[in-house]
């Protein structure tokens, strides 16, 4: 038949002759590090700060936070008995009825950042393998909402925090593959890694949870308000070093360089 030729899907052109070449320019990345205890009220409200400082930080997409272990109390049972007014109550050597105030008011600011709690039912208990589940739950990308989950289920549902089956159960229901979590409880797998950020906590001088430590030279103590946490965002964030673009290999008509 007839007709014109078909143009190549390719014409050749004069760049063709030349060997291409990449040049791969790397994102800045913020890393935050935060030590926290499950059983920490102020750190669930420190959790929800970042977060609420966070959408408005307009380098959100990137920013890496990770959860480092920090036990309030390591020599804890896997479940303390009695109600939760009196354990504050003798912890901080006040009366039931100030331990009671103190409950009420960590919950009314809870309630201000769009947290409900319920302490007055909370099961507090040793937190050790609550850390290695959520070591586990960052090797998965799920660390994050393993953490949430785990602060859900101690401030707000009453549930033993240190008890393996309710470990599995709530960081199922995060995410994390049911019979992996119960593996890594039945095993000592993750013990090395919590020790190892709680060693990091203490040479720090970490004495007080949640402590922020942002681009690893910034930090910040306490579950300070958004506006604080956003003021440090932006100060780490200036303070890290511009991309540097690399020449990257790249294969061409003359060959793979």
């Amino acid at each position: 038949m007839g007709g014109s030729p078909r143009a190549p899907a390719y014409p050749p052109s004069p760049s063709r002759a030349r060997r291409l070449k990449l040049v791969l320019v790397m994102n800045k990345i913020l890393k935050i590090d935060v030590w926290s205890d499950i059983v920490c009220p102020w750190c669930a409200i420190g959790k929800r700060r970042l977060g609420a400082a966070l959408s408005r930080f307009p380098h959100r997409d990137d920013v890496e936070v990770v959860w480092r272990a920090f036990e309030l109390d390591p020599s804890a049972p896997a479940v303390r008995e009695g109600d939760h007014a009196t354990r504050i109550a003798e912890k901080y050597g006040r009366t039931k009825a100030q331990a009671e105030a103190m409950i009420q008011s960590v919950t009314d600011t809870a309630a201000k950042d769009g947290l409900h709690f319920e302490l007055a039912r909370s099961r507090s208990g040793n937190t050790f393998d609550a850390h290695r589940v959520l070591q586990l739950a960052a090797t998965r990308g799920l660390q994050d909402e393993v953490k949430e989950r785990f602060f859900r289920g101690y401030m707000s549902e009453g549930q033993a925090i240190g008890e393996g089956e309710v470990l599995v159960r709530l960081a199922s229901e995060a995410g994390l593959a049911t019979e992996e979590v119960r593996a890594v409880l039945e095993s000592d797998r993750y013990a090395r890694e919590v020790r190892a950020e709680e060693e990091a906590a203490r040479k720090l001088g970490i004495h007080g949870v949640p402590f922020f430590v942002f681009a690893g030279k910034y930090a910040v103590s306490g579950a300070q308000p958004a506006d604080v946490i956003l003021r440090a965002l932006e100060q780490a964030w200036t303070s890290l070093p511009e991309p540097v673009a690399q020449d990257g290999a790249a294969c061409g008509p003359e060959g793979c360089a």
